[in-house]
């Protein structure tokens, strides 16, 4: 793994504008990046990158039969009581998922570490499947590239197979995201697009105009009853809203699925170590009140904690079950704070404690691996990078090569 500068593509900006790329620049900064870009060999791809996330992905779906089945550990999880049977039941029921991304710290060496599994509403979609290979295709086409470099991507054409699989030809999906959200847009939009090369129906509305038929059905902007509906609205607020009191007698089917809650949610990173303790891809993890007196370095009972508190006491990451852009995320290094990210609005809500995993530097910024999962099947990855240890709003997004 390699950071690489390279020459930008000439009026890509203007290929942005005319794609509908409209965040490439956001909050006055880059967010798309091309002045360099991430090299990979195919066997950091396929060994360290690919099958491992196919891997988690299956131990993330054990540790969904887990928790859906544990009062104990949907409480532990923030789902809220009245909904524990619509989070259960859709997991008993196979009700389908289509996307997820894996968050890792890799450096091209050792086994890439997961950070975070961001299983309902990731975002940087657009940019990852589509905007990067045409990348691509234009640096080979231009000569900054060599013929034969390829890249980790084939997430829309995943998409695509994998709408073809649950849906019959002709089936109306609907699509939704706040409105005047562009990033939020380009990946409903992403989804949508692979959505209609599926043959399907797809109908786009803002989050704020869904409406509820006096029979208790989901309505579009234009009132029509929504039948299946990608949003692009996090399960941890959807289940605290006015709407959840519909979401058993609308009749509606929701991608990502209720179950969905319970992995796109930082509490699942300690269930994850108790089932699979040990893992080359796993960081040791625990609920905050369970660790703080080995924290302290007082004496634990636990075997499971005993064995984690050298490495918890050299390092650690606190975090919110809930939270976004690394907001209320905290690292401390030999108990000093080493750096806090703003709180967003997020410190009310139960923590976790993971060991501390730097990420590598590259002329100044770190980067983060953003593995794609559709299905249940790894199918590319995106990286982001950042100049602080926390990956927050304003970091970049870096295209990326494989060349062995």
């Amino acid at each position: 793994m390699e950071k690489i500068n390279l020459p930008e593509r000439a009026g890509w900006r203007d290929k942005a504008e005319e794609l509908g790329f409209s965040f490439a620049d956001m909050h006055g900064e880059p967010y798309w990046d091309e002045t360099s870009a991430y090299r990979f060999t195919l066997r950091q791809i396929e060994d360290d990158l690919e099958d491992p996330s196919t891997e988690l992905h299956g131990m993330c779906r054990e540790a969904a039969a887990a928790i859906t089945a544990s009062e104990e550990l949907m409480t532990r999880l923030g789902i809220p009581a009245e909904h524990w049977d619509l989070v259960a039941e859709s997991w008993q029921r196979g009700d389908p998922e289509i996307y997820g991304r894996f968050d890792f710290a890799y450096d091209g060496q050792g086994p890439a570490k997961l950070l975070e599994y961001n299983a309902d509403t990731p975002t940087s979609l657009y940019e990852s499947a589509s905007f990067q290979w045409l990348w691509l295709e234009d640096q080979i086409e231009a000569g900054v590239l060599r013929e034969g470099d390829d890249q980790f991507n084939g997430i829309h054409e995943a998409l695509v197979e994998r709408f073809r699989a649950l849906f019959e030809p002709g089936t109306d999906l609907h699509f939704t995201a706040a409105g005047g959200n562009a990033e939020d847009y380009g990946t409903v939009e992403t989804m949508g697009w692979a959505a209609r090369e599926a043959e399907l129906g797809a109908h786009y509305s803002d989050l704020e105009k869904l409406g509820v038929s006096t029979e208790g059905q989901f309505l579009d902007a234009e009132d029509r009853v929504i039948g299946t509906l990608f949003k692009l609205y996090p399960w941890e607020d959807l289940l605290r809203d006015d709407y959840a009191k519909h979401l058993r007698t609308a009749g509606c089917l929701m991608l990502e699925p209720a179950w969905k809650s319970v992995l796109s949610n930082k509490g699942l990173l300690p269930v994850l170590w108790r089932m699979f303790e040990g893992h080359p891809n796993l960081l040791p993890a625990f609920f905050e009140d369970e660790v703080s007196g080995a924290l302290a370095g007082d004496a634990v009972n636990d075997p499971l904690i005993s064995r984690a508190a050298e490495a918890l006491q050299a390092g650690h990451v606190s975090k919110p079950i809930f939270s976004r852009e690394g907001a209320s995320v905290r690292i401390t290094e030999n108990g000093a704070l080493l750096e806090a990210a703003p709180d967003g609005g997020y410190e009310n809500h139960a923590r976790v404690v993971q060991a501390y995993q730097p990420l590598p530097v590259f002329e100044g910024f770190r980067p983060v691996i953003g593995a794609w999962v559709i299905g249940e099947t790894c199918a590319g990855i995106g990286v982001r990078e950042d100049r602080a240890r926390i990956t927050q709003d304003l970091s970049r997004f870096k295209p990326h090569f494989i060349r062995d």
